[in-house]
């Protein structure tokens, strides 16, 4: 026979919130966060950093946004007090000067994160304090496609083996190293190639933002079984961009339809085979993409990385962000 005070104490214990590293807000809350921060961009602006198939506006600039590049400003004010404090202990010994705040921006094909990417670096550029703000997308680091058809992984573009890991993470510690120039290869989705010859060259960011699919992702063991350093240890800060699986299928689909209609027609765009058959057949190849390599991607790969995030932002099917998350000190 079980006690009262045993029903009473398991009864408790099933009622008790699970222990989260979190913070949960809604929408509202989180707007109001943003208090009397102006909103430097206007709706020509907004249109130009949209990415195809996404609808945000200046009301979701102003909701989401805005607050996120106050709270990223106020992060970025308290890593320099930091470092100050650190070179003080350290004495001349090891004592740095300033690097760059290196911001991470992951999540699935066609949720939206270039979008997020590219406010953050508008959003961040207009406060006085760090002017410079470079983006970055991790495109440029996918291995070149002779290359990923001599290893047998054209199918597998996307998931973390088809990108020179090593290259990106080296590229992102040599910029917070602070170095004058590093330079990363440049990524054409016209072609669906790296471009030969053509090179990004980044000169001393106050920010870095780094955007892609898999960049939280942990770093490998060595082949001595050591552990090493991973491009999230470089972040300062990371966004991860979430929704429903469901929800993105359908954003992806009618992404494809778009680029279809506009990128597509290009003569020298690589799916523009895509063109030449009826939107029916197109939208099987589309689909079957979606089934076999950016959902597998995404639930294998890109969602596990999710807890890894400082903030998680949550989409609901219109585009719209409904909840956030945000990480405890």
């Amino acid at each position: 026979m079980i006690s009262p005070v045993s029903s009473i104490s398991r009864s408790a214990h099933r009622s008790r919130p699970e222990a989260t590293p979190y913070v949960d807000l809604t929408r509202a809350e989180w707007s109001a966060l943003r208090e009397k921060t102006p909103l430097p961009l206007n709706a020509e602006e907004v249109e130009k950093l949209r990415g195809l198939g996404d609808v945000i506006d200046l009301d979701e600039v102003r909701d989401i946004y805005l607050p996120l590049s106050r709270l990223l400003n106020l992060y970025i004010g308290n890593t320099d007090g930091l470092r100050g404090a650190l070179n003080t202990f350290l004495g001349e010994k090891g004592s740095q000067s300033g690097t760059p705040f290196v911001i991470g921006v992951a999540g699935s094909v066609a949720v939206g994160k270039s979008t997020v990417a590219r406010l953050l670096q508008a959003l961040l550029s207009r406060w006085p304090e760090h002017p410079r703000v470079e983006l970055v997308t991790t495109d440029g680091f996918l291995l070149p496609t002779k290359e990923l058809e001599a290893r047998g992984l054209m199918s597998r573009k996307g998931f973390p083996e088809s990108y020179d890991r090593r290259a990106l993470t080296r590229f992102v510690a040599d910029i917070k190293a602070g170095k004058d120039e590093v330079t990363a290869p440049v990524y054409s989705h016209l072609i669906y190639d790296i471009v030969p010859g053509q090179k990004l060259t980044v000169r001393r960011p106050d920010i870095l933002i780094v955007e892609g699919l898999n960049v939280l992702q942990p770093a490998l063991p060595g082949k001595d079984g050591r552990t090493r350093v991973g491009l999230a240890d470089y972040f300062d800060f990371s966004v991860y961009v979430d929704a429903r699986p469901e929800d993105i299928e359908a954003w992806y689909l009618n992404r494809f339809r778009k680029l279809r209609a506009t990128a597509f027609q290009n003569p020298h765009s690589y799916f523009r085979k895509y063109t030449q058959v009826s939107e029916e057949e197109a939208l099987d190849y589309a689909r079957t993409t979606w089934r076999t390599i950016n959902k597998p991607n995404l639930l294998e790969n890109v969602a596990p990385t999710r807890g890894r995030a400082t903030l998680v932002v949550r989409k609901g099917p219109d585009h719209k962000v409904q909840r956030l998350s945000l990480r405890k000190l």
